[in-house]
């Protein structure tokens, strides 16, 4: 069934209008009709079995045939912090940490990063291109929600914002003794942040201030992963931990 993302303020009691690009989508595209069923959903974790009534040329107008809970968010909020890579990497990420159930993507300006925003302008055409993203990975692996993807801040300013959370892990590539298990054992928390270098990886003194600030360096094995892939493999360990992978936890 086709799943679309609707705004809040377009749900009344018995009916959902859309509005957007998935107008022209559902009708030129999909060329779905009157009479046709389609999933929608508010964003916030309710999901919404449609049936369409009339197509317009700017909306569409649909009856409401069940409402229920979302089942495919997680009830833990895991946070990635990623160093900006090159090329589309980023996209990658987003894409592929949105599938796995990835609550926010915070862009990160470190030391190592190469890529450069210039102006307030650059980074809001980047961060309007990665929502788009998120959104479309969020349709496709049918989320409850639609990741936020954060504006660009300081490495600095991530481990500030990191302090927020019951718990951060920062995968480094010369620990040994603490494993993503080992980390987790024994723990209960509800959100985690997890930070991912660029290309070259975090500077000494970067990995340092993180330790300092209460960020648990990690190993995620013996092999040396690419920075589009680690946040993933991270995030999909962190996932099967806490048991977000079963029905109604993911």
């Amino acid at each position: 069934m086709h799943r679309f993302f609707v705004d809040e303020k377009d749900i009344y009691e018995s009916q959902i209008t859309m509005k957007g690009d998935d107008v022209s989508h559902i009708s030129k595209v999909l060329r779905l009709k009157p009479g046709d069923i389609i999933e929608t959903c508010d964003g916030n974790g309710t999901d919404y079995e449609v049936k369409i009534e009339e197509v317009q040329k700017n909306i569409i107008k649909t009856t409401i045939l069940n409402r229920r809970p979302s089942r495919s968010e997680a009830n833990l909020k895991v946070i990635l912090f990623q160093s900006i890579p090159k090329s589309t990497k980023m996209d990658f990420i987003i894409q592929k940490c949105t599938e796995m159930g990835i609550n926010t993507i915070v862009p990160v300006v470190s030391a190592r990063t190469i890529v450069k925003l210039e102006t307030e302008k650059d980074e809001i055409k980047k961060v309007e291109r990665w929502s788009k993203i998120a959104e479309e990975a969020a349709k496709q692996s049918k989320r409850g929600m639609i990741p936020i993807i954060g504006m660009p801040i300081s490495f600095d300013k991530a481990i500030q914002e990191a302090a927020k959370l019951d718990m951060a892990i920062i995968p480094y590539e010369l620990e040994t003794a603490h494993s993503l298990k080992k980390t987790f054992e024994n723990k209960n928390i509800n959100s985690i942040g997890i930070f991912i270098g660029p290309e070259g990886g975090l500077e000494d003194f970067e990995i340092e201030k993180a330790i300092n600030n209460n960020i648990v360096p990690v190993t995620l094995g013996p092999r040396i992963l690419r920075t589009e892939t680690a946040g993933f493999v991270a995030l999909s360990c962190v996932m099967y931990h806490f048991d977000q992978m079963e029905m109604g936890g993911i």
